[in-house]
């Protein structure tokens, strides 16, 4: 297993800057006031040829009796007893507070290795670090995350403290969770992996970063990216809000299925239909997942008259793979896993080439593409040149004699043909003389 490294502290003692450093790109969200980071993020990461997963956390309040202190206190701890080694944040301009004593009594009874930084050391000053000692852990690692200095050395003593043997694996299947605000992803998401993995609270908008947990489920390993709610761009006012819709664009971009996750009580809205148009661009497999339906009164033809709306709103995606559940009860759930192995599946399957004409060939007698001012289109040769998703190129006499329609036509007779249900597949026209196939 890969070693994890846990970023601990108190609020806007520099946690999220020094993680963002260490990862190369901003990943946790960082602003110059306490709360942004809520749930533990992590990242890959190597030192000195070493592999780690660097865990950043929300700031501990032990004292504080606020809802949304107290679960980020808790992810906070689920982070520590994951770690195999802790880098506990202070700051040197604020010096010691009542809280670095708290989280310092915390880290002792974990019993795991601590490595203590100073943070916001920007001049070097034995005098700044000195009463650091107090907290009873050992030598304080001065260093300064906005500007990069110090943070080799602490990295040099984590690495001192990871288990012999240990590398890296990142083969599993990648789930992003996407969706509107408090439309139940993290409650989906506890509910896949089983614990109380990210916060949950009537609250919209409580989930801010994308957080990447890995986990095995019947021997296959996944890793499921909860991400914060997508609204429209009129009703983001906020700019951490902003960031966090930015994360959850590009955690689609980085997945290889995306679960769609819709609130059956409100119906399929205009912007889970946009949400749902850029995993479609993206080329990402999908399922959409109609959650609450336990709230839902039923009847015999309440699962018909859903699927009818969906199949009206997603014209554009009629590939499209849906289940209902209930993440609260767990009705279903059980089969998101095996629906995104198959959707996943269907986006590398491949077409032979000789089938593949032989198709298409037959089709185009079957129905004659329309004429353009005397020209009819002509298909010379056709392959899949890719999978993930699949891509087929028609080399032709004119690519400008190719009308959306019947580019449509031709994707509905490979689909009739083959199983491409749950991902979108790609179709270039290229006149001959530009594509030697």
């Amino acid at each position: 297993m890969t070693p994890v490294i846990a970023i601990v502290g108190r609020p806007n003692v520099g946690k999220s800057t020094f993680f963002n450093r260490v990862a190369g790109r901003k990943i946790s969200i960082t602003e110059n006031r306490p709360g942004v980071t809520r749930d533990r993020v992590t990242v890959d990461a190597e030192w000195r040829g070493r592999p780690f997963t660097l865990v950043d956390t929300g700031g501990i309040e032990l004292r504080s009796e606020d809802i949304m202190w107290r679960q980020i206190a808790m992810q906070a701890s689920l982070a520590i007893d994951t770690a195999d080694v802790i880098l506990f944040f202070t700051d040197a301009r604020e010096g010691l507070a009542a809280s670095d004593y708290d989280v310092a009594e915390m880290l002792r009874r974990s019993r795991k290795p601590v490595v203590l930084v100073v943070n916001k050391v920007d001049e070097y000053s034995p005098d700044k670090i000195f009463e650091f000692y107090a907290l009873g852990l050992g030598e304080p690692y001065p260093v300064s995350s906005e500007h990069g200095r110090g943070m080799g050395d602490v990295l040099d003593k984590a690495v001192e403290f990871f288990p012999k043997g240990s590398g890296s694996d990142d083969s599993s299947l990648k789930i992003a969770v996407v969706g509107k605000p408090n439309a139940g992803k993290s409650s989906l998401v506890n509910r896949l992996l089983g614990q109380e993995r990210t916060i949950v609270t009537p609250l919209a908008g409580t989930t801010r970063d994308a957080i990447d947990t890995r986990f095995e489920r019947d021997g296959k390993q996944y890793t499921v990216i909860d991400t914060a709610g997508i609204r429209r761009k009129r009703s983001v006012d906020d700019d951490v809000e902003y960031y966090s819709v930015l994360r959850a664009f590009d955690a689609v971009k980085r997945a290889d299925v995306c679960l769609l996750v819709v609130d059956c009580a409100e119906g399929l809205t205009e912007q889970d239909v946009r949400i749902i148009g850029y995993v479609h661009e993206q080329g990402k497999p999908s399922v959409i997942v109609m959650n609450k339906w336990d709230t839902i009164e039923k009847d015999t033809d309440t699962i018909r008259s859903f699927e009818k709306k969906l199949s009206e709103d997603l014209k554009f995606m009629s590939y499209y793979k849906s289940i209902y559940i209930s993440a609260k009860t767990g009705q279903r759930v059980e089969k998101i896993l095996p629906l995104c192995e198959e959707v996943y599946a269907h986006a590398g399957f491949r077409v032979s080439t000789g089938a593949l004409n032989d198709l298409l060939i037959d089709a185009m007698r079957v129905s004659e593409p329309p004429s353009y001012l005397g020209r009819r289109l002509k298909l010379y040769y056709a392959a899949q040149v890719s999978v993930y998703p699949p891509l087929f190129v028609l080399q032709v006499n004119d690519e400008k004699l190719m009308h959306f329609s019947y580019e449509r036509y031709l994707e509905n007779v490979i689909r009739e043909a083959y199983d491409f249900s749950g991902t979108p597949i790609r179709i270039q026209t290229r006149c001959k003389k530009e594509q030697d196939l």
